[in-house]
C-alpha cells in the first residue's frame, strides 16, 4: 500500500499528465492539508471575515483546476500553489469590500508578546503589495515568506522545494521579515 505523500505525488504526476480521473481522486486525499491552509489564513482573519475555511478551499480548489495543468515534483509544491492561490482568494476578498480601510485586516501575532496576539493586526491588501514589491527585489524571499506563513512549510521542507541549503532559507526569511517590516511601516 502506498503512503498518503507518495499517492499525492502519484495523483499529481497522473494529472499532469491528462487523467482526469487522478483529479478526482486527489480532491478527498489533500483535503485535509487544504483545510489545515485555509483555517491558518483565515484565523488570522479578522473576527467578523464573511469567507468561511471551506468556502476557501472550495474556491481555491476551483481555481487550481481551472490553470493549466503543470508538473509537479511532488506534494509540497502542490500544497506551496494552494496558499499561494488561497492568499490571492482573500486579497480579491479584501479589495471587493473596498471602502473600509479595516476589510482587509490579518490578525498576526505578535512573537514578542504572545497575549497581545488578539491585538495586533496587518492590513492584507498592504501585506499583498509589500510582498509584491518584495517579489520584484527578490523573488526568492518573497516566496520563503509565502512558503512559510501561508503554506506553513518549516525550513527543511522550504529548503527542499527550493533547491537552496536550510541556511540560505533562515537568511532569506530573516531579510525578508525585516525588509517587510519596514515596507509596511
Amino acid at each position: 500500500m502506498a503512503s498518503p505523500n507518495g499517492s499525492v505525488t502519484q495523483l499529481l504526476n497522473d494529472w499532469s499528465g491528462g487523467d482526469r480521473s487522478a483529479l478526482d481522486a486527489l480532491m478527498p486525499i489533500v483535503y485535509a492539508e487544504l483545510r489545515r491552509i485555509a483555517d491558518a489564513y483565515l484565523h488570522r482573519e479578522r473576527s467578523s471575515h464573511t469567507l468561511q475555511p471551506t468556502a476557501l478551499v472550495h474556491e481555491a480548489w476551483l481555481r487550481l483546476v481551472k490553470q493549466e495543468r503543470g508538473h509537479f515534483e511532488h506534494r509540497k509544491q502542490f500544497y506551496g500553489l494552494a496558499a499561494q492561490v488561497m492568499r490571492r482568494i482573500l486579497v480579491d476578498h479584501a479589495r471587493a469590500l473596498g471602502a473600509d480601510k479595516r476589510a482587509g485586516a490579518l490578525e498576526v501575532p505578535a512573537p514578542e508578546r504572545p497575549s497581545a496576539a488578539a491585538d495586533r493586526t496587518i492590513d492584507l491588501l498592504a501585506l499583498d503589495a509589500a510582498l509584491d514589491e518584495l517579489a520584484q527585489v527578490n523573488s526568492r524571499q518573497a516566496r520563503v515568506i509565502e512558503l512559510r506563513y501561508f503554506a506553513g512549510l518549516n525550513v527543511e521542507e522550504m529548503a527542499q522545494l527550493l533547491g537552496v541549503s536550510p541556511a540560505t532559507i533562515s537568511r532569506d526569511q530573516k531579510t525578508a521579515e525585516a525588509w517587510l517590516g519596514h515596507a509596511m511601516s
